[in-house]
């Protein structure tokens, strides 16, 4: 029988398959396939999720293993800091390990335990890097410019401001209102940047953040592959360091950021060392369900839920308690 979890960072939802347990490794349209089987909500899988964390081998020295992220639309993330602060907790409960790298598709990040959030609510801290700004690491084009950093870019929006940045995952952002938030351009601006498009030919994540104080964001992100989600890692991540570049009174370096979403709230931590910007991302991973799926269903991602074994593990509850504790800054719809 192979083995799945159900998990999230900040209600930001995917299922974890370790590839290391299975007789043979999917290849990777088998991956794609079963991303998509899991993660549609339609297939009454725990109401879907944001994509697949596969993990495998490293082969590079001193990394505890392999961490892919297959969208629900079967595009492959470059990463995912939610999901890898989930890859970093299963790699350290089967190794024992507290303090290690993981690889991703442009390198090798560094992760920790940290101290759990409350009750039931372990955190991992995990690397966010590299950090670059310019048109060809995103890749943008057809805008008149090089980079975009508190930028007016009328080809997109009237009256906003843009910063873009690529952590390495490609983000676009303004900061704004609850009402720009809330209202209909981010859900307009994001679908159009994610389809073909003159600007953005491969897509970018489109983050809209509210500045709520000193060292203090909301964060609402359209992710590239999946669409409004509950966080992002790496959105949250990119948009923390946009606030210290572009606000510089309000956001700082060195300094513990607290970043609120619709799923919850993460730490984010800026440091800028030898003319290089580095980043942690500090949240919850939560385990919510233990699957099983026998091995030959799971490489056929052609399965019905009667023929899964489903068991919870009380962890969603705990953080549920957790979040109800939490202000509300800006009122958006967490998905299920």
């Amino acid at each position: 029988m192979a083995q799945l979890l159900k998990v999230h960072g900040s209600f930001n939802h995917f299922f974890l398959l370790d590839q290391t347990t299975l007789p043979t490794p999917l290849s990777d349209p088998a991956l794609i396939r079963l991303a998509q089987h899991l993660t549609d909500p339609g297939n009454g899988f725990l109401h879907g999720a944001d994509g697949l964390l596969v993990v495998n081998r490293s082969e590079h020295p001193g990394v505890l293993g392999q961490m892919r992220v297959i969208n629900a639309d079967g595009s492959e993330a470059s990463m995912c800091g939610n999901g890898l602060r989930t890859v970093a907790r299963y790699l350290s409960e089967k190794t024992g390990q507290t303090n290690f790298k993981v690889e991703t598709r442009q390198a090798d990040l560094a992760v920790r335990k940290e101290t759990d959030f409350a009750t039931q609510v372990p955190a991992f801290a995990v690397e966010i890097s590299p950090v670059r700004f310019n048109a060809a690491a995103l890749p943008f084009t057809n805008l008149g410019r090089e980079r975009i950093i508190d930028d007016l870019v009328p080809e997109l929006a009237p009256g906003l401001r843009f910063t873009s940045l690529a952590v390495p995952n490609p983000h676009l952002i303004a900061f704004g209102d609850e009402a720009l938030l809330t209202g209909p351009l981010m859900g307009e601006l994001g679908a159009f940047l994610n389809q073909p498009n003159p600007y953005y030919p491969d897509g970018v994540n489109l983050n809209f953040a509210k500045i709520l104080g000193e060292d203090e964001l909301f964060v609402r992100t359209y992710e590239r592959g999946v669409g409004f989600t509950n966080a992002c890692g790496t959105g949250m991540s990119a948009t923390s360091l946009a606030f210290a570049l572009t606000h510089p009174t309000l956001g700082h370096f060195e300094t513990p950021i607290t970043v609120y979403n619709p799923g919850g709230l993460v730490k984010t931590l800026l440091h800028s060392v030898h003319h290089h910007y580095r980043i942690e991302l500090i949240g919850n991973a939560t385990v919510t369900h233990q699957l099983e799926i026998a091995d030959d269903l799971l490489a056929a991602a052609n399965f019905t839920t009667d023929q899964v074994v489903v068991t919870e593990t009380g962890e969603d509850a705990a953080y549920q308690q957790f979040v109800a504790t939490l202000p509300t800054p800006v009122k958006v719809a967490v998905k299920d």
